[in-house]
């Protein structure tokens, strides 16, 4: 997902104040102000544009009108014939039909004497930008600097500037694909608060959040902007780690600590030594190495199997789950101690479908990334796709969104082509179903399904819907001779997240080719 904003509305307000004074003085249909992180241009604020204009990273490279107005100067009007691709065609908002820009102009904005970024000015008409004179050009863009100089000297925009700049730097130097949470609903700013409050500090953090919601992302984004940023992220998924491999994976070993050890190993926690150590999936830890791992949270120190030696690591964890972990507690399924040693912040991370159109925003940014990846010139989605992503609940949150997205993509270009001006994604790309009833459900018929779990006097909620969990994953199994991937399949769900609720409700255990399996997968 590209380098998506991390925005919030008290910051966001004085941009979208500066718009409203730029569309003021030029006649328009949309105005976009766009900040240089890199080489990519961040949409900071927006008017007249579609929301899912906000998710995009314009990759400079791959944009020669952005790359023109960068390097112009006093900025430049295009004709209304030039054949260079117009990075808004289509993103013009409140219009039926996806329309293109026929008309577009744009200037580099200087701020304390650096290169900002960007203001670009689009109409629909031919020629509607010809009446604006370099000189009325050059009055917007210094009104524009003067602001966010003088919004840059109160301190919050260059704070937070500062703060993603670094986040930008530390994702690079992990070497991942840079990632941002994207959106500006209620329920994500208020998690955007939370990791600004306690990232600095070196308390552990406990992430808490449905399967699919961006659980990694939250502890890359707290690490990034942490003292720790130049030392390692380390991860590790505990869903995937057997009670035999866990003192190797963990602790590491010495050589001839156990049959095949044939060389000196090290754990997880000396490779994140000064820097973070993610676990994900605590809560499908196993009871033996919750102790071992409740003992060097508390004391800081492991001790390689095999060797007599003591030693000592600067480790700050942060660990994530989509179990109610208070319930496991209760259940005598997880460790109370290590509960609240994990959960000195507790931080929960929103469901999309409690997130509104930040649906839209997380969408353009997958369609950005299709469409570099693809060797599109213009994804867009129709208005119709957007009123059916806006009505789906989203039972598996970004990740399903962004799998959507991608299979969308592919359909669309396979139906119009590459060479096309842009390429429309309408409903039936999406394949949604009766978005209006949820989405589309498991394609298995009655007959196939087990019976239903008759009611027995005392068993919860809970215990009812794990017993036909089971019997239904045992009937899957046997109808495709044991195979997960296909069990999966029909279940409609992620492989690696059938096979861990197949595993916790005791239909079977992992092997290590699972394992293994899961990992790639």
């Amino acid at each position: 997902m590209d380098v998506v904003e991390l925005t919030n509305e008290g910051v966001l307000a004085p941009y979208q104040r500066l718009l409203s004074a730029a569309r003021a003085l030029v006649q328009c249909d949309a105005v976009a102000l766009l900040r240089l992180e890199h080489d990519v241009l961040v949409p900071v604020a927006i008017d007249g544009l579609s929301d899912d204009t906000l998710g995009r990273r314009f990759a400079v490279a791959q944009h020669p009108r952005l790359a023109q107005l960068l390097s112009s100067g006093q900025g430049l009007r295009f004709p209304s014939d030039c054949n260079l691709p117009d990075p808004y065609d289509g993103l013009v908002a409140g219009h039926p039909d996806i329309l293109p820009v026929h008309d577009c102009m744009g200037a580099p904005l200087m701020v304390g004497g650096r290169l900002w970024g960007l203001i670009t000015l689009d109409a629909l008409t031919p020629g509607a930008l010809a009446g604006v004179s370099p000189e009325q050009l050059r009055a917007l863009t210094a009104l524009l600097e003067d602001g966010i100089e003088k919004q840059n000297t109160i301190g919050a925009l260059a704070e937070r500037a500062e703060r993603e700049q670094a986040v930008s730097r530390a994702l690079l130097q992990t070497g991942q694909q840079p990632r941002r949470l994207l959106g500006h609903s209620a329920s994500l700013q208020q998690l955007v608060g939370e990791i600004n409050i306690v990232a600095s500090s070196d308390l552990t953090v406990l992430i808490l959040g449905e399967t699919g919601v961006g659980k990694e992302l939250v502890a890359q984004q707290l690490h990034a902007q942490s003292a720790r940023r130049d030392r390692p992220l380390i991860q590790l998924n505990c869903a995937a780690l057997p009670d035999t491999l866990a003192d190797s994976e963990l602790f590491g070993h010495k050589r001839g600590a156990f049959t095949g050890a044939v060389q000196d190993r090290v754990g997880k926690f000396e490779l994140a030594d000064g820097g973070t150590l993610f676990l994900d999936e605590v809560g499908e830890l196993s009871p033996s190495v919750q102790a071992k791992l409740l003992r060097v949270l508390q004391s800081g120190e492991l001790q390689r199997p095999g060797s007599d030696k003591a030693l000592r690591v600067d480790v700050r964890v942060l660990a994530a789950t989509n179990r109610d972990l208070k319930q496991e507690v209760a259940q005598g399924r997880f460790r109370a101690d290590l509960y609240h040693r994990l959960s000195v912040y507790p931080l929960h991370v929103p469901p999309l479908r409690e997130r509104g159109r930040d649906v839209l925003t997380l969408a353009g940014g997958f369609l950005e990334e299709n469409q570099h990846r693809l060797g599109a010139r213009n994804l867009r989605l129709s208005p119709l796709a957007k009123a059916a992503l806006l009505a789906h609940d989203w039972p598996g949150n970004v990740r399903e969104l962004e799998h959507l997205i991608n299979r969308a993509a592919l359909r669309a270009l396979s139906e119009q082509g590459r060479s096309a001006r842009w390429v429309a994604i309408d409903p039936g790309h999406l394949n949604l179903g009766d978005v209006a009833g949820g989405g589309t459900q498991p394609q298995t018929s009655s007959a196939e399904l087990p019976p239903p779990v008759e009611m027995v006097d005392g068993q919860g909620l809970r215990a009812a819907t794990e017993a036909f969990q089971r019997r239904w994953i045992e009937a899957a199994l046997g109808k495709h001779a044991g195979s997960m991937a296909a069990a999966a399949r029909e279940a409609g769900m992620d492989r690696s997240n059938f096979h861990r609720l197949a595993v916790r409700l005791g239909v079977s255990r992992p092997e290590i080719s699972d394992i293994v399996c899961d990992q790639i997968y």
